[in-house]
């Protein structure tokens, strides 16, 4: 019945992004604290003296042998999630869509993958303990780590510019608000505190802002707020819902998920909420934005081919391409940074 319930709550979240704001039970009055499971300099050679009788040749040095340098991770890489085999699991796939490897693959779903800004763990949802809780692995999907080990659910984790931190929702103490721990689950702090619901943080690349979503004026709105909680601020301001903001990697633009257009579409906006901008354009749902490194493109999901896919597109909307073309949900998808 909890995963039920867990993939009922997922679907809803992806399908309107925020039409269940007002439905949701929201978050926590108490920081809950997290139970953790971690698991010679070489001789100067001397110049020898000049003699009559012939030398023997001076032998070549045997090289040293070099400390071999680390492949640099490749950053064309997304993260995705994948219902391929009856669960939701964490897929990779280069970023024109070959090379999908799954990453993590159990009898529970595993949702809303996050990189680590070095590139080095990815966070993710799972209900492998019977709820939602913030999980940490490697990227090739080993070692994973239950960092908020927490009774109440917990979704959508998101990464400090630093890596120190994380911020995610947590349902703690019945009411959805956002929290921020720090990267090994210690010190989870609530930030929002307002009787509505405050879900789905993203970063903003310089570290001083989280934007988030909330229902708190009637609806689902993109708002923003100081790393700490303060501050909270409003960004679109539409009587339609808004939904899942990505910042660019420059911090100048936030795109996210809007319904104004009877479906949900992919918008983007000046980071203060200003120029507004519909880029999908789509008679079908198109949601979860995500940004290149470069800044240059976008990956998101959309309904076009009759079930949910990972597309890319320019940063302008145009070039949209199904990269997944797979018969099962694609979904979630996050670009390396």
């Amino acid at each position: 019945m909890r995963r039920i319930l867990f993939l009922l709550a997922v679907a809803f979240a992806l399908a309107l992004g925020l039409a269940a704001c007002g439905e949701e039970e929201e978050a926590g009055m108490a920081s809950p604290t997290a139970t953790v499971a971690r698991t010679a300099t070489p001789a100067a050679t001397k110049t020898p003296q000049a003699t009559a009788t012939p030398q023997p040749p001076t032998p070549t040095p045997r090289p040293t042998t070099a400390t071999p340098t680390p492949t640099p991770i490749p950053s064309a890489r997304i993260a995705f999630v994948s219902v391929r085999d009856h669960y939701g699991d964490i897929y990779l796939m280069n970023a024109d869509g070959t090379g999908q490897t799954r990453l993590t693959n159990t009898p529970f779903d595993d949702l809303a993958p996050a990189w680590s800004p070095d590139r080095s763990k990815i966070a993710f949802v799972s209900g492998s303990e019977g709820n939602a809780d913030i999980y940490v692995m490697n990227t090739d999907g080993t070692d994973q780590i239950n960092l908020t080990n927490n009774s109440a659910d917990d979704h959508r984790p998101t990464w400090s510019p630093d890596g120190s931190k994380i911020a995610f929702g947590s349902y703690e103490g019945g009411n959805t608000d956002i929290y921020a721990m720090n990267a090994d689950g210690t010190g989870q702090t609530r930030l929002t505190s307002d009787p509505g619901y405050d879900d789905t943080p993203a970063w903003s690349p310089d570290g001083s802002k989280i934007a988030f979503i909330s229902d708190r004026d009637g609806n689902g709105e993109i708002y923003v707020m100081n790393a700490d909680g303060t501050t909270q601020t409003n960004l679109t301001n539409n009587s339609a819902n808004d939904s899942s903001p990505a910042w660019s990697p420059d911090g100048s633009k936030i795109a996210f998920v809007s319904y104004r257009d009877g479906n949900t579409e992919v918008y983007v906006m000046d980071a203060d909420g200003t120029g507004q901008l519909n880029l999908t354009g789509n008679p079908a749902p198109d949601e979860w934005p995500t940004w290149s490194p470069d800044g240059s493109k976008m990956a998101f999901i959309s309904f076009r081919d009759g079930n949910w896919e990972v597309y890319v597109m320019d940063a302008d909307g145009t070039g949209q391409t199904n990269l997944t073309n797979n018969e099962a949900v694609d979904q979630s998808p996050a670009w390396a940074p």
